[in-house]
């Protein structure tokens, strides 16, 4: 005689909830294994072209890359601390400096905003994702990014790019486009730039969560420093631009 054994429903929901869980807790974000690909590939590439350069240097930095892969599949929450005090302490303080005098050796833009706490300024080195008078920003860390969460509680912003010869300050309107495609954006935001597409590499491999920000940038009023600030337009939070 056969017998028909039939699994409880609460059973299966359990396993499949847990299997989720694991699936969302141990996963790989999208273009973060091609970002690594690329960033290894360079890394090398330099080597093989520079005479007399150090092998030990390139084998570190692929240590370093693949080490930020793995920790990225284990702990997102980790590798965006682990990043988050790389890009704090070092990297944006060194781009802020270069950036004050003129020199932007990696075609990078300075963000401002308004800290929800504090209410002080708050500037950070972004991508130059300007396309007219919109301006593009992928955030590598998504919603734990402190300036996501500057522009969620006040979308005035002040984005520094060179206007003409000179360096001047667009205000404009930030909104966060949680529908948006980050990597298609990126894409579009390269269009065959070869500093942009550096940036966005290295997004890939330091970001953890992928969010995208428009800014829409009031170009007349950079022309014409000493018109008012509009700072009572409306300007949706959550709100999807098409491109």
């Amino acid at each position: 005689m056969s017998s028909d054994r039939t699994v409880p429903a609460e059973s299966t929901t359990t396993a499949s909830t847990t299997t989720a869980r694991l699936r969302s807790r141990f996963s790989v974000p999208r273009g973060l294994t091609a970002g690594t690909l690329a960033v290894i590939g360079l890394t090398w590439g330099l080597y093989a072209i520079q005479p007399g350069a150090s092998i030990l240097s390139a084998e570190i930095q692929t240590g370093l890359f693949l080490g930020l892969l793995l920790l990225t599949i284990c702990s997102r929450r980790a590798k965006v601390l682990v990043a988050r005090t790389w890009q704090r302490y070092v990297l944006n303080p060194l781009m802020r400096l270069l950036l004050s005098i003129g020199l932007n050796p990696l075609g990078l833009a300075i963000l401002e905003t308004r800290g929800r706490v504090t209410g002080r300024t708050r500037r950070v080195p972004v991508g130059n994702g300007r396309k007219g008078d919109s301006f593009w920003i992928i955030a590598e860390h998504g919603t734990r990014a402190g300036y996501v969460n500057n522009i969620a509680h006040d979308p005035h912003v002040r984005v520094r790019l060179r206007i003409g010869l000179r360096y001047r300050w667009v205000p404009g309107i930030a909104t966060i486009c949680p529908d948006d495609d980050p990597l298609a954006r990126q894409r579009k935001i390269i269009a065959w730039h070869p500093l942009r597409a550096l940036n966005a590499i290295y997004v890939r491999v330091f970001g953890a969560d992928l969010l995208t920000v428009h800014v829409q940038l009031n170009l007349a009023e950079a022309a014409n420093p000493g018109t008012p600030r509009a700072s009572h337009l409306p300007a949706p939070v959550t709100a999807q631009r098409s491109a």
